[in-house]
């Protein structure tokens, strides 16, 4: 191959819950249109295919480059596990929360994309649950500070939050799962929350908001918060339910799949196996299929204080280890000393901050922050040099 490393222009999503500055005050990415810039998608999905640039300026989309060479760019092994590049990596920006979501298990994934295929729903239609047929188990290290929700609490946390409230409308699904605090009783009440009928709903919502009215904790903020946007949403009731997480910047969480979360406020690298399945369970206007939602969620609860991913330091690396292959993430702090790396797969390289040169045998790129590149495994070996920080994506 005549190149073995690229210079990546990455697409960016303008999704309305994303921030209008954070990228161009971490990143001096341009907003020339005062858009909301949720997302920069790295990567080879075909929902936003980054475009690889050679050192003479030759351009490709990433997905054609590596269909021309796959075994060298992927590396042998990944090319025998994966039909593709088997992670996507993000910066993602939230200045409102992101829905209340889980995404399937793999099985799951490749079942309900085969039968929304069959039913011959349109892959861009509203009513679609499954985008790709893969799993998608993601991590998210914080930029700056990042809230977030993620899993059940532990149940008696919850029933002790809803009776602390009183919520008169809720008064019969809490006694219910008082008598039956186990996976099933929390599985029984979380759908009760769901479908209450819109009469209900409303009241419930209404005490909810009255009640919190002159609490000041995180929890309630968060409430608060959200009834700006949507004032007429069970899910305003999940943070009573769900672990509110705040991340400080430079720390990460893992989200396994069928683990119900969502992403409040902040900025933050996220890297997860490649897909872009989404199955709903509140805030939001987009489809929401219960029945789908509840065959892809584990009802298990965890507390909050094991939900940060504990970081692994080594000189000058920090590594964040995920229980699954598709994807790996570490932090590379740079000098002015020149070092050296193998190749483990197909890597992104993300500047976070400073500028750092990065070299292959065949090729040279200085990328400042919020510039990426990509490097294919049969490189081997790249070194780097130059005071910043890299933020590093690879696969096993």
């Amino acid at each position: 191959m005549q190149h073995t490393m690229w210079k990546l222009d990455n697409v960016i999503k303008n999704y309305d819950w994303g921030t209008k500055t954070a990228l161009s005050t971490l990143f001096n990415i341009d907003n020339p249109n005062n858009q909301p810039q949720a997302e920069i998608w790295m990567g080879a999905h075909p929902a936003g295919v980054s475009t690889a640039i050679t050192t003479d300026g030759k351009q490709i989309k990433l997905d054609q480059l590596i269909a021309k060479n796959p075994q060298q760019i992927l590396g042998e092994q990944t090319c025998k596990n994966y039909p593709a590049l088997p992670y996507l990596f993000k910066v993602l920006s939230a200045q409102e929360p992101l829905s209340i979501q889980v995404h399937p298990e793999l099985s799951k994934a490749k079942l309900g994309y085969a039968k929304e295929n069959q039913l011959g729903i349109a892959i861009d239609s509203a009513q679609r649950n499954y985008k790709d047929p893969n799993h998608k188990p993601e991590l998210i290290y914080a930029l700056t500070p990042f809230l977030a929700m993620n899993g059940f609490r532990p149940i008696a946390e919850i029933i002790s939050l809803f009776t602390e409230l009183n919520i008169q409308s809720l008064n019969e699904l809490v006694q219910a799962f008082q008598k039956n605090q186990t996976d099933e009783g929390l599985s029984q009440f979380f759908h009760g929350i769901l479908i209450l009928n819109n009469q209900v709903k409303q009241q419930a919502i209404s005490e909810l908001l009255e009640k919190i009215q002159n609490k000041t904790e995180t929890l309630f903020a968060v409430i608060k918060h959200m009834a700006i946007k949507y004032p007429n949403d069970s899910g305003l009731f999940s943070p009573l339910i769900l672990n509110v997480v705040q991340l400080k910047p430079q720390q990460a969480m893992f989200l396994k799949a069928q683990t119900p979360h969502a992403y409040l406020s902040g900025t933050g690298l996220e890297i997860m196996a490649s897909s872009d399945n989404v199955l709903r369970a509140g805030l939001t206007n987009k489809h929401i299929d219960i029945n789908e939602l509840f065959n892809n969620t584990t009802f298990h609860s965890i507390p909050a204080n094991q939900l940060l991913t504990t970081a692994i330091k080594e000189n000058n690396k920090i590594d964040f280890p995920v229980p699954v292959n598709d994807f790996a993430f570490e932090i590379i702090n740079s000098d002015e000393n020149i070092r050296h790396e193998k190749t483990i797969s197909a890597e992104i390289l993300f500047c976070i901050t400073g500028e750092i040169t990065l070299s292959t045998s065949k090729d040279t790129f200085t990328i400042k922050a919020g510039e990426s590149v990509f490097i294919a495994d049969c490189a081997k070996t790249f070194s780097y040099q130059g005071h910043g920080q890299l933020a590093r994506a690879f696969n096993h």
